[in-house]
Formats: structure tokens, C-alpha cells, sequence
């Protein structure tokens, strides 16, 4: 039997266990309260415009958690470099308000593009160095003027995409739109397989913030990408527009992101232009609802020898990486005859592949060998010459008129060349004094 002395051991233990337990419950509530007060203070900052914030932790809060705990508790790894930057801007907020002037004027420049690159069908793409320049300006009425290429077949009213572009910018920036004047110096063939919509929508979009005096986030967001994606449904084409370089783009069920693969050196782009319009929705209309099983694994395969082949500069291996079967066969088979044997006279010419421009007409090849000022290098060290020679023959066998470009990869996507006012003020100057 237990004593008195035991009965008040029990009781003192009882005691301490269920102090301990209150405790406990108190911190807990007090961690919730700090918890909603942290909610509550911080959704002040909180905008109700559009949000281009975008949680890519979805299926992991534990390493969401994790990445947003402040202190040196937290581990941030080589590759978390978007959070890095997140931490830096010190706040996640719907759409950022650190807002600048508005401008009475800008002048931005956009370069072509090439998608799909062969089996890298609406996720591929690169910047081609051939631009079209924008200028939006505030006036007292509505205007649209263009000149250069496809200025008789481009769209002059609200349906073109630089007016699409600016309308969704100010709708980001929760704007009204003013009326505005828009001119359009057009250098890049107008639907010829080149992106010229892609160009048109990040020139819209670029030029109707800085009219609007707003920025969006970039860094763990990509909001202009968002914006530009989902204007055009994909994003090989606005991608390599906003950032230069090769692209690949995919949207990973939350949100557009993309990447840049690496530009062997040396490499030039011979480009055959046939004097037609070539419609995004024909090119489209033609391809099969379905693919088989062997297709696709072709497909995968070549996407993935493309890449290798860019990142270790194997341009020897480039004419297997652009082969493919979800597209360029219904399209050269149904719209464009020369396109095969054009590729086939490129490669034979020196070219290191060649394939479909986008959605077409525009045949795209590779060439190697260049360095520096071509115009100051042998032309026998080049292939480019031999290479569009053969191509133009081919146009000619089928009766194709046309014309040959030779250009290079551009590593910078779209830019601000001109504004008023301007940006540079205070000691600052930014590139070419805007």
C-alpha cells in the first residue's frame, strides 16, 4: 500500500505534468495569433490587381516552409537562386507598386524568332537578329501607322498585337488605357514563320509599361513572360523575344518558365524567305490529332540530342537533333513541296541542319565557321554563301520566289532604345542615353 508520502509524490507529478501541457497550449495559441498577425499585416501590402505571383511549391509546403523561414535556421542551396532573389526584393506582393514615372513616349525594339527548331514543337525557339521597331505615344485619338514589311497585310486597328500587347500592360498595371499612336517600323517578315506576332505582343507589353510608369516582377515570377504566354498560348516564340539567346520554354502547371540553352560559336543562320504568307492556323489545321507512340519517342529523342548537341557544341550531330515527325511532315507534305529538299540541298551545301521556320514558309539552316566580321574573313572558311546558293535553287526547281538572308543568333531580347522622358537623369546614364 502507498503512503501519504507517495500520495504527495503522485499529486506533485500530476501537477508539474499538467503545468507543463497549459504551457505548452499557450505557446501554441500564442504562435498562431503571431502567425495571423503576420497575415494580416502583411496582405495590407497586398494589391487586389492581377496577381503574376506564382507559388511553385505546391506539392512540397514542407520545402516551401523550408526556403521562406527567415534566420540562419534556413538553407538555401546553390540552386535556389529565385529565392535568393526573393529575399533580396525583401517582399512578395501581388504586382510590385514601386512604380516610375509615366512617360509621354517610348520607342522599343524586338527581335524575329525562330521556333520549334525541329521537334521542339511549341517549347524551342531562338532570338534572330533581324528587329522591328515600335514607338507608342500619347496622343488625342486612336492611330496606326506602319511601313517596311507587311505593311500593306498587317492589321492597322485594335486587333493588332502591339495594341493587344499595351492593352494587357495597362490592364497589369490596373490602369485605364489613354488613347494612343502607334508606328510600326517593320523589318521582320510578316507571317513568314519569324514570330512576327510574338514580336508585335512583347513590343505591346514593354511598351505599355513604361507608358503606364510600372514594373512587374521578374524573379521567381517572369510576369512579362506570363503576360506574352498567355496572349500567344505558348512560349518558343515571346521567350527568345524577351530574352535573347535559344530558349526553352514549358509551363510547369503553375506558371510560363523557360531557360537558355547555350549558342555553339561561330554559328550563322542562313534563311530562305518565300515572297507568301504563311497563316499560323493553316500551318495548324493540317497536322494529325493524334500521335504514335513511335513518333513521339522519335520526337523526345531528337529534342534531347538537340539540346546535348547545343550545350557541348557538337553542330556535327545539329542535323539529327532537328529532326522530327510531329510537324514538318504534314506541313511539307500539304503546303510547302520544297521544304525536304530544300533541308537535303542545305546539308549537302555545308549547312550543319536545316529545318521549318516556325510554322512556315521560312526555311532556317546553320551554318559554322564564322569569326568575327564575316566581311573581313575568307569566305572559303564559311559555308554560308554555298549554302544559300543551293537553297535558292531549290526555290527556283519549284517555282518559289523568295529571298536569302544571312544572319546571326541574338543573345539580348527586347529593348527600350528611346523615351521621354528619359530614363537617364541624376548622374545615371543608361545605355545610349534613354
Amino acid at each position: 500500500m502507498s503512503g501519504p508520502s507517495d500520495n504527495k509524490l503522485i499529486a506533485t507529478a500530476l501537477g508539474a505534468a499538467a503545468a507543463g501541457a497549459a504551457l505548452a497550449f499557450a505557446a501554441m495559441k500564442l504562435s498562431q495569433r503571431e502567425e495571423k498577425s503576420h497575415l494580416k499585416h502583411t496582405s495590407q501590402f497586398r494589391d487586389p490587381k492581377p496577381t503574376y505571383i506564382y507559388d511553385d511549391f505546391q506539392n512540397d509546403p514542407g520545402e516551401d516552409l523550408a526556403l521562406r523561414r527567415s534566420g540562419s535556421e534556413a538553407i538555401l542551396l546553390p540552386h535556389n537562386y529565385e529565392e535568393k532573389m526573393r529575399r533580396r526584393v525583401a517582399a512578395r506582393v501581388a504586382v510590385e507598386d514601386d512604380n516610375m514615372t509615366p512617360r509621354n513616349s517610348v520607342t522599343v525594339q524586338v527581335p524575329a524568332t525562330s521556333a520549334n527548331m525541329g521537334p521542339g514543337y511549341d517549347c524551342i525557339g531562338m532570338a534572330v537578329d533581324l528587329w522591328t521597331d515600335v514607338t507608342v505615344s500619347r496622343s488625342d485619338k486612336f492611330e496606326f501607322t506602319v511601313e517596311g514589311d507587311g505593311a500593306e497585310d498587317m492589321p492597322k486597328d485594335e486587333t493588332n498585337y502591339i495594341v493587344v500587347g499595351v492593352k494587357a500592360a495597362y490592364k497589369a498595371a490596373n490602369k485605364e488605357i489613354p488613347p494612343l499612336k502607334y508606328h510600326c517600323v517593320s523589318r521582320i517578315p510578316y507571317a513568314r514563320g519569324l514570330g512576327s506576332s510574338s514580336a508585335a505582343i512583347v513590343a505591346g507589353i514593354i511598351a505599355g509599361l513604361v507608358l503606364a510608369g510600372h514594373r512587374l516582377p521578374c524573379w521567381g515570377s517572369e510576369a512579362l513572360l506570363q503576360i506574352a504566354a498567355n496572349i500567344e498560348g505558348h512560349p518558343d516564340n515571346v521567350a527568345p523575344v524577351i530574352y535573347g539567346g535559344i530558349q526553352i520554354g514549358i509551363h510547369n502547371g503553375t506558371r510560363w518558365t523557360t531557360e537558355r540553352a547555350p549558342c555553339p560559336p561561330g554559328l550563322q543562320l542562313v534563311v530562305f524567305i518565300p515572297d507568301f504568307v504563311g497563316k499560323t492556323s493553316d500551318a495548324r489545321s493540317v497536322l494529325e490529332d493524334t500521335v504514335t507512340r513511335q513518333d513521339a519517342a522519335f520526337n523526345i529523342g531528337r529534342a534531347a540530342l538537340l539540346v546535348h548537341s547545343l550545350c557541348l557544341g557538337n553542330l556535327d550531330n545539329l542535323k539529327w537533333g532537328v529532326e522530327d515527325r510531329m510537324h514538318q511532315p504534314s506541313r511539307g507534305s500539304r503546303l510547302y513541296k520544297y521544304l525536304y529538299p530544300m533541308i537535303e540541298a542545305a546539308e549537302n551545301a555545308g549547312a550543319s541542319c536545316a529545318y521549318l521556320s516556325g510554322a512556315g514558309p521560312t526555311v532556317m539552316a546553320f551554318t559554322s565557321g564564322a569569326s568575327g566580321d564575316i566581311f573581313t574573313q575568307r569566305e572559303k572558311e564559311r559555308r554560308d554563301t554555298a549554302v544559300a546558293k543551293a537553297m535558292m535553287e531549290v526555290a527556283e526547281t519549284f517555282g518559289i520566289k523568295g529571298r536569302l538572308l544571312v544572319t546571326n543568333v541574338v543573345h539580348e531580347g527586347a529593348r527600350v532604345v528611346k523615351v521621354d522622358p528619359p530614363f537617364s537623369s541624376g548622374g545615371i546614364t543608361y545605355r545610349d542615353n534613354i
